[in-house]
C-alpha cells in the first residue's frame, strides 16, 4: 500500500478520481455518497457505480435516514461498478472516493481480478465505525497482490 498526496498523482489518476467524485453525487444516500470508476489498462472507462439500493428497491427518505435499514439494503459503489461492467475486469484499475473499500468489497474486488485500487480518503461522519473493515481490506489486498494507493487531501 502506498499513501500519497493528491498533488503527487499523475494526470490520469487525478482525472479518474475526479470522475469517481462526480459519480458519487448520483447517490441518494443523505450521509455518505461514494463513487467508483473501473478503468481498463488503456485508460478507457469500463464501468461506474455509486452506493445505493438495488434497482427496483424503493429508496424512500424514511429508509435512507434509517441506518439500521439502509446499511443492509445498500449496494456499495465498488460492487455496483463491478456488477455493471459488461466485460471481465481482470487487470483493470478501480478508482473510489471518498472512502477506501470495505473488507466485503475487497473480497469482490480481489475475486474479480482488479489489479489496482486508487482510493481518495475524505472525511466521513463516523470513520471509526469503518476503520476495522478498511484495515482488513488493506490486509486482504496486500495478501492478494492488489496494488493500493490511498490518496490524502
Amino acid at each position: 500500500m502506498k499513501t500519497t498526496n493528491i498533488n503527487a498523482l499523475d494526470k490520469w489518476d487525478l482525472r479518474f478520481l475526479q470522475m469517481a467524485e462526480h459519480v458519487a453525487e448520483w447517490s441518494k444516500d443523505p450521509s455518505t455518497k461514494v463513487g467508483a470508476v473501473i478503468v481498463r489498462p488503456d485508460r478507457t472507462i469500463a464501468s461506474v457505480g455509486f452506493n445505493g439500493f438495488a434497482r427496483g428497491v424503493r429508496d424512500t427518505v424514511e429508509r435512507l435516514w434509517n441506518r439500521e435499514l439502509k446499511y443492509p439494503l445498500t449496494v456499495h459503489a465498488e460492487l455496483n461498478a463491478i456488477l455493471s461492467a459488461h466485460e471481465p475486469v481482470r487487470g483493470h484499475s478501480l478508482y473510489v472516493s471518498p472512502l477506501s473499500p470495505c473488507s466485503n468489497c475487497a473480497g469482490v474486488i480481489i475475486q474479480s481480478g482488479i489489479a489496482r485500487v486508487v482510493a481518495k480518503c475524505g472525511q466521513v461522519n463516523n470513520p471509526a465505525q469503518w476503520s476495522e473493515s478498511f484495515n482488513l481490506a488493506l490486509t486482504a489486498f496486500a495478501e492478494a497482490g492488489v496494488s493500493v494507493i490511498l490518496v490524502e487531501h
